[in-house]
């Protein structure tokens, strides 16, 4: 099939009600995971290829498609971008305060090491 005519897989996302705690916990482990995160709590939406990781592209693919299934992120395509938003509402919704809390302790955790 020629390029042009190649479709990407649609993208997956639960609805905010079946969003699960354990997957939501472990899309949050990793700390490439929470950079992701960390960034869309600051800018509300970006295109993927422009977060601060320093993962390859694949590997990067990999994050968003693990956070994205877990329900903590929406993806959604424009032309040839694929463009990521955080699920703050959905999340809120679903587990009160969680996301503020891991964050708020992943910064923590962080900023004691740096000391």
């Amino acid at each position: 099939m020629p390029r042009s005519q190649h479709r990407r897989p649609a993208l997956v996302h639960p609805y905010a009600g079946e969003l699960d705690l354990l997957d939501v916990l472990h899309a949050l482990s990793d700390p490439t995971r929470m950079t992701i995160v960390q960034t869309l709590i600051v800018d509300s939406e970006r295109a993927c290829g422009t977060f601060p990781v320093d993962v390859a592209p694949s590997t990067l693919t990999h994050h968003f498609r693990v956070l994205r299934e877990a329900g903590v992120i929406r993806q959604r395509e424009d032309g040839n971008r694929r463009w990521t938003a955080l699920r703050l509402e959905d999340l809120d919704a679903r587990f009160p305060g969680l996301l503020g809390a891991i964050v708020t302790a992943h910064n923590r955790q962080a900023n004691s090491a740096n000391v």
